[in-house]
Formats: C-alpha cells, structure tokens, sequence
C-alpha cells in the first residue's frame, strides 16, 4: 500500500485495494480515522481539499472532431485534391459531384458515430447521491461526493454504498455485487481479516461503491474515493482503451492506400509523358490527368461500403442487435472467439432448483428461472405434489423457510429477496400453483453467515405449530443427528456429489413444536432437534436457445469461452451443460495473474472457461486472445464487463439486464437479452462482408477501365475519346444504380459452415487482381477500340456516346458475373430481384443521357442507331462470356481438388 503523503495531511495516498488483508482497526489507524466518532470538520475539509470530491469526471469528444475524422482516409485526401484541382481549373460542375460524394460519406459516418454516448458518464450517476455519515460524533447524511477516505459510513438495507469501504461492523449485512463481480446473489459481509491474494468477489469484509445494500446494516470506514475506487478504476480502463479498428476498416485502408499511390505515380508519369511528348495544351493535359484520377479511383468505395453495412444495421435491428457503429455490423463476420459473461447472459441469472431428494427418490424438477413453469417428474413420470406427502412436506417447508417474494409484472417475473430463496418459491408454484399456503408466521431466525440458515416458526389453522427450516446442508446435518432415520454418509455424499457439479445445495427440515410455543431460537433448534427432509440442488440455469446457438457457432468454427466470477467447479459444469467443448479446461483470475503477459498469450487458447475473474483479468484475457490473431468479441452485462467490451474487437451487451456503463462501452446490444441473437447477427456479418468484397472486385475493374482509356489515349498520342463529365456520368449513375445492388445480394449458401475467415487475409485474393486487370483491359480496349472506328465514320460525339454505353453496358453485364459465386445462368440468377430494379434504372438514365437534348449539350452526347446498340450489347456479351468462362474453369479446379 502507499504511504506516499504531502505537506497538508500524512494520510495515505490510496492507490490500492488490499485494506481486506487488514484488521479494522490496523485500516482504522492506516488512514488516521477515529473510530466511533468519526472525522471532525477540519479533517474532513483538509482530505476534500487534497483528494477531491468522491466522482469519476468524464472526457466528451466535440462533435466537430467527430466529424472531422471522417475525412481520416486516403481516398478522400486525394479526392479533395481532386476537388481543388477543379476548382482552380474552373469546372465547378465537376468539383461539386466529387465533393458533394465525399461529404455525403462523410455524413454517414458522423450520424452513426454520434449515437454512440460516453460510458463514463454513465458510471458519474452510478455513485450513490447521498451518504450517511459520522463525524464529530453524530450520524448525519451529506452528499456522497463529499466523501473523504478515513470517513466513517452507515449503511442500511436499500442503500447503495458510495465509496469504497472496509467493514467495521455488521448485522446480516448482505450487498449485491452482480454489477462488479458476476454472482447472482447478494453476499454475506463481515468485519472479520482476510490473509492471502482473495478475488475481489470473496473479500467479504469490504464493501464497493455502486453496489447495493439488500439486507442488514453495517458501519464502514471508506478506504478509497472517486477514480481510486474499483469502479472508478473500471472507469479508468474504460477511458485508457484505446478503440480498435475493425478488420474491414484496416483491410480498406490498407487496399485505398495501394490503389491511392498507384494511382497517384501513374498519374504523375502519364502527365510527365504528356507534357514531354507535347501531345495537348497544359490545361487539357491537367485535365486528363485529372479526369484519369477521378475515373480510376473508386470514390464510390466508401460510400458504397457504408450504405450496405447501414442497411445491414437496420436489418440486425430488426433481430433485435441494436449495432451502433456501422464497421461493428462487419466485424461481427470475423468473429473468432466470443468471450462471455456468464451470468445473465449464458445463462439467465434467475436460481432454479433442479433437482429434490427426499429419502431414496430423486426427483427432476424441469423449467428455467423465475417463471413457475415446469413439472416435478420421479422416474420421468409427472408427480402431483399433492398426492405425495414426502414432496408436500419438502416443498411447503422451503416455502416457509423463506423471506423473498416473487411476483409478476407485466409478464416477467421479478423477486424482492434473495435468488435462491426465490428458486423455492418457484418449484412450490411449480408444483401446487399460485395459492399460498394458509398459515401464520409467528417468528423467525433470519439467515445469517454466523449459522447459515433461516428458520420460521408457523401455526396452522388447526392450532398446531412447527418451525420450517432451510439452509445450508453440514449446519442442518448437526441438527438433525438426533433423527433415527437420518443417514449421514449418505447425504454427505449425496451433498458433495451436487456441489462438484457446480450446483449450491440446500438442505430442508421441520420440528413439531407445541402449542404454546412462540418463539424460535438456535437454543431450541439445538434442544429439539430436526426431522431432515431432504436437500435441493439449484443453479443458475443456461438459457434453453443458448445451447443450440454454441452448438451453431462451434460448426462456424467459432469456440465460446466463458469469463465470470463464479467459482471454476459451478462455471465448469456450466460450461459442460452449454457445450462449449467436448473437453473443458478452466482457470481461476487468481492462476491468471501469476502469468506474464507473453505467457498469458500463449495460455488462453487452451482454456474453455476463466472463473473467478476480476475486470483487468478479462481485460487481459481479450487482449491475449487479440495478440493471438483471433477476431474476439465480447458479451456482458455489468460495470465488471465494461473494460474488455471497449477493447475487444466488438462488444455486446445486454439490453434489458445491462448496465448502462455495459451498453455504451459495446459497439452492440442485444435489445432481448438473447445469446442466439449473436448467431443471427454473425451469419449477418459475413453477408455484409461478401456483398461488400463484391462490390470492391465489381468497382475496381470497372473503374480502372476508365482510367486506362485516359492513359492509352496518352500512349496512343491520341485525343481523348471521354470527356470528364463523361467520366464522372459513369461513376454518379452506376454508384447510384447498379453498386446498390449488392445491398441486396442474399447469403451465398454455406456461408455459415465456413471457418472465419483469418485477419491476415487480404480483401483482394491473387486471382482476383488477375481478373480485376483482364476485366479492365477488355472493357477499357473495347471502348477505345470502338470510339476510334466510328470517331472516322460519324464523329465525335456518336463515337464518345457509343464508347460510354460500352463501358457501362460492360458494367451491368459484369454484374451477373460477380454477384454470386455460382454460374451467372443458374438459380441464382433470380435470388436478388433489386439487381434487375437496378439494371433497369441504369438503362433508362443511359437513354436519357443519350438522346435528351440537354444532356446531349452538358455531356457532349448523341443520339445512337440500332446497329450502335448492337453493338453496346455485343461487347457487354464479351465481358460476361470471358469472365464466366473464367468462373467455370476455376470451379472444376475446386471440385478436383476436393474430389
């Protein structure tokens, strides 16, 4: 611990969390409190002064620069060039199509990005408002932002705890840590000395801000305040990971920066062999130049991207996964590995009991959760509880052991108490309905960490009386040894046998208590003795569609690892239930800690679930699975899961039992808290990938064709056949029809079956250059090829016209070729209606452009003959019968390969 100390005050400066390892009173010294009085004003004042309010402050980033880092991309830097040359040459016309294209993606991008708010203001309003507090001996409630560390404070069932404390005195005090933690039920605290390296989830004598006080009361001594509590560290990773781009945006950058700087050096040769061989005047030779630059570069690349990924988001959804940036939709398809929180997400955070044994018969109780819907079944036969006085007895009694309500709101069931008292609740339902039996509490022993049970003393509406009991199976063993028909081995092993299972076990009993009994006590219990009835196994149950949905994932090739706070026995049987491997290995954050990072990197692939986790553990466990390669997403629903959501690759969360601080460090939410939904988003991201990789291999070809007429035209000392209006005609109406068409391009069957695909993949493949350079020779050879021939025969302006429908019917025949993976003249031909809208658009803006007499003034265009078109559809014909040609030929190199 540091002891570092300044001028004003030698209290420690708190930087660490290991006051559990302390006694009370060493913490108590430690910090210079003054216990049972507290700090007077003067302290209190001084500690304000050096250690500052108990609040975590927030960075917002200005919206301008949001915006501003839009532009962050090669493309657009040379685009914008491109706009500036225009500009200065005086084509406005042209400078405002190419800079209306880059503001328009650039808009996109901003609109999706500002949805996305900043987690750490959501962690400032989860700091308690007010706090009870003592000084100068009286007990009074000031803001909590106001504590200092070495301040005493009270808390009390409903609080929620406002700094970080370590426990001076307790009454049953138990606290909700699901939040920081993981584990589904409150925790019991004291004030008793930890020894050792204790996971945070088991320091039972300390209390953390933004966790809640459900039962008890206790007096605390704040330890930390503010950025140094846990949840002001976890706010603090949050805001130091750094935001990782995704493998589409890297890919993408990676390929605009190729295509940018070659483009850019053919550019400055071209103009270099141009000006040398004197073929135009400098301000025609400029403009082609630049005509080339525009007609090359696939400006269309961006936008076009960002409107398939923005319809792929308003799909997911649809499906319930609300995704807030538009490259989190992608990455989704690259998904190695899905690190997940396991309760509340693999499984649903509502206690059930599963199984009941009462003497020799083992009953299965069937149902998930909170919802008293199941049966109870002996020997997989439905029994009525009610016909069976062994199951009645047993059932009514752990509905009397019991302080929790269950109730139902608007069809979802919700508990006031304690889970596990709730799973009893639950099976009574289960078993008798919704009536309550018609008995009368007239004590109680509320459970205690002391004892471990709870006990309530009833009367019946015949007068007699009994005490219900329910607890913790070696404290009820004890009691029961005075039972003849109480067999200790047996139910010891029976116990351990559960609890290795990774299930928490309760044992239940009765006691007949005469009439004029009022008053239960450990004495009597102890005096008396117990009738034993027979013990519960419950857990926390895996959600019934997250099962198949791993089962799914595991054939895509994607393994689930599991990371929770629970303990390895209870995560591992869990995991066996999930199938997240035929062999499941753990390891507890406390193993994980002892390795470096080098050694955790190379531990974590052979690990299926990581118990006993702690924030920076999971933080550490992405980052490891990251340094590996592997494309890791991760799922949670507490503050705990925040850090490593913000680094993984792209983080889930939970929508309905989120925290807020979870689902705004996630780039997705699923808005119905349903793992499946991951699958469905998934399969939707390696859509969204394919149909984008189609669209790259059909711009680039078509696009480069364009470039090439400009630059044979150089080589070939000849005029240009394209004008630049004509060129940025072609790109506007085809980004505007036929690209769109790939938003609409359904999954290619088998997509799913196929492993992730490897982040040191290249978008483009070796084949696909070779094909993107032959597509552009022929349409760009076509085109010029045939502008010459009527250029001689009947001008100018029929032979540009002509040469400008060549390439953009070269475009709509391309397009059957690269849509589908399948021959262009099969059943997918017909799978994507959209194409044919598309196609159909395109050939009528193309008729407008040819023969309406004001495009014909802008666009330098004329009117075609028949035989003009005939021989448009020609050369179009000639790029599909290459290209599929091409298809054909590599899908028997495939088929002989895996033959």
């Amino acid at each position: 611990m540091s002891t570092k100390s300044n001028e004003a005050d030698d209290v420690p400066l708190l930087n660490s969390s290991d006051f559990y390892q302390q006694s009370w009173t060493e913490t108590v010294d430690t910090l210079q409190g003054n216990f049972p009085d507290g700090l007077d004003s003067q302290q209190a004042a001084a500690r304000l002064e050096k250690f500052g309010y108990n609040e975590v402050n927030s960075k917002k980033t200005p919206k301008w620069q949001i915006f501003l880092r839009q532009f962050n991309n090669v493309i657009v830097y040379i685009l914008l060039v491109a706009v500036a040359l225009t500009l200065l040459m005086r084509h406005y016309s042209d400078a405002i199509v190419i800079g209306l294209v880059v503001i328009i993606n650039a808009l996109i991008g901003y609109m999706q990005e500002v949805n996305a708010s900043n987690a750490l203001d959501k962690i400032k309003s989860m700091l308690s408002v007010e706090a009870t507090v003592i000084r100068d001996g009286e007990r009074f409630d000031i803001p909590s932002r106001e504590l200092v560390p070495g301040d005493l404070v009270y808390l009390e069932a409903g609080d929620n705890v406002p700094a970080d404390l370590r426990i001076i005195d307790s009454d049953n005090l138990r606290i909700q840590e699901s939040s920081l933690t993981g584990e589904a039920d409150s925790v019991l605290k004291d004030n008793m000395l930890l020894v050792g390296q204790i996971p945070l989830a088991e320091r039972s004598n300390m209390a953390y801000a933004s966790t809640a006080v459900t039962n008890g009361s206790a007096t605390g001594i704040v330890v930390a305040t503010g950025v140094h509590t846990q949840i002001g560290q976890i706010s603090q990773s949050v805001a130091d990971v750094s935001a990782q781009k995704t493998p589409l945006i890297r890919e993408l950058d990676s390929l605009g920066r190729g295509i940018s700087w070659l483009i850019i050096v053919i550019a400055v040769v071209m103009f270099g062999l141009g000006w040398f061989l004197q073929i135009y005047s400098l301000p025609t030779l400029v403009m082609a130049i630049i005509a080339m630059i525009v007609g090359s570069m696939p400006e269309g690349l961006p936008a076009a991207t960002s409107i398939i990924l923005a319809t792929g988001v308003k799909k997911l959804t649809k499906k319930h996964a609300i995704v807030k940036t538009l490259p989190a939709a992608e990455t989704l398809g690259a998904v190695d590995i899905i690190a997940s929180d396991k309760t509340g997400t693999l499984t649903k955070n509502e206690m059930t009991v599963q199984d009941i044994v009462i003497g020799q018969h083992h009953y299965h109780v069937t149902g998930t959760g909170y919802a008293p819907d199941g049966d109870i079944l002996l020997d997989d036969v439905i029994v009525d509880a009610a016909k069976d006085p062994a199951l009645e007895m047993f059932l009514t009694m752990g509905h009397q052991a019991n302080d929790t309500f269950l109730t139902n709101e608007d069809g979802t069931w919700e508990i006031n108490g304690e889970p596990t008292d709730a799973a009893f609740l639950s099976a009574y339902y289960k078993a008798f309905g919704l009536k309550k039996p018609k008995l009368i509490e007239l004590d109680r022993i509320p459970f205690d960490s002391d004892y471990r049970y709870m006990a309530r003393l009833v009367q019946t509406q015949k007068q007699s009386r009994f005490v219900a009991i329910k607890g913790a199976p070696d404290k009820l063993f004890n009691l029961a040894k005075n039972d003849p028909n109480f067999d200790l081995n047996y139910w010891a092993t029976l116990a351990s046998s559960f609890a290795k299972s990774g299930k928490r076990v309760i044992a239940v009993g009765y006691i007949d208590v005469a009439p004029d009994v009022t008053e239960v006590t450990h004495e009597l219990l102890k005096k008396l003795g117990i009738t034993f009835l027979g013990l519960a196994a419950i857990i926390d149950p895996p959600r019934p569609e997250v099962i198949k949905a791993i089962a799914d994932m595991r054939s895509a090739g994607i393994r689930v690892k599991m990371i929770t706070g629970d303990s390895p026995d209870t995560a591992k049987a869990i995991g066996q239930q999930l199938g997240l491997a035929d062999n499941i290995q753990a390891i507890t954050g406390s193993e994980i800690e002892q390795l470096s990072d080098d050694e955790l990197t190379k531990a974590v692939p052979q690990y299926d679930v990581f118990a006993r986790t702690t924030p920076k553990d999971k933080l550490r466990i992405i980052t490891a699975y990251q340094a590996n390669g592997l494309v890791t997403a991760m799922t949670g629903d507490g503050v705990n899961d925040a850090p490593a959501l913000k680094k993984a690759d792209i983080g889930i969360a939970m929508g309905i039992k989120g925290t807020d601080v979870a689902k705004d460090s996630a780039d997705m939410v699923l808005a119905n808290d349903d793992f499946s939904t991951i699958k469905v988003a998934i399969a939707q991201g390696r859509r969204l990938y394919d149909n984008i990789r189609k669209t790259i291999l059909y711009l680039l070809p078509t696009s480069f064709a364009e470039g090439l007429i400009v630059v044979f035209s150089i080589l070939l000392q000849q005029p240009m056949p394209l004008t630049a209006t004509q060129l940025l005609w072609i790109n506007m109406v085809s980004a505007l029809t036929l690209q769109l068409a790939f938003i609409f391009e359904p999954m290619e069957p088998g997509l799913m079956s196929q492993p992730p695909r490897k982040t040191s993949a290249k978008l483009m493949s070796r084949y696909d250059v070779f094909q993107m350079v032959y597509v552009s020779v022929i349409i760009a050879a076509v085109a010029l090829g045939i502008f010459e021939y009527l250029d001689e025969i009947t001008g100018f302006a029929v032979a540009s016209t002509t040469a400008v429908n060549v390439i953009i019917f070269g475009k709509i025949f391309y397009l059957f070729n690269i849509r589908t993976a399948a021959p262009a003249l099969s059943a997918s031909f017909w799978t994507n209606p959209m194409a044919f809208v598309a196609i159909g658009a395109m050939i009528i803006l193309q008729l407008l452009f040819t023969y309406v007499p004001f495009m014909q003034g802008v666009f330098t265009t004329a009117g075609l003959s028949w035989t003009d078109w005939l021989v448009v559809l020609a050369t179009g014909f000639i790029v599909l019968l290459v290209t599929e040609l091409d298809k054909y030929r590599r899908l028997a190199k495939q088929k002989r390969r895996t033959a």
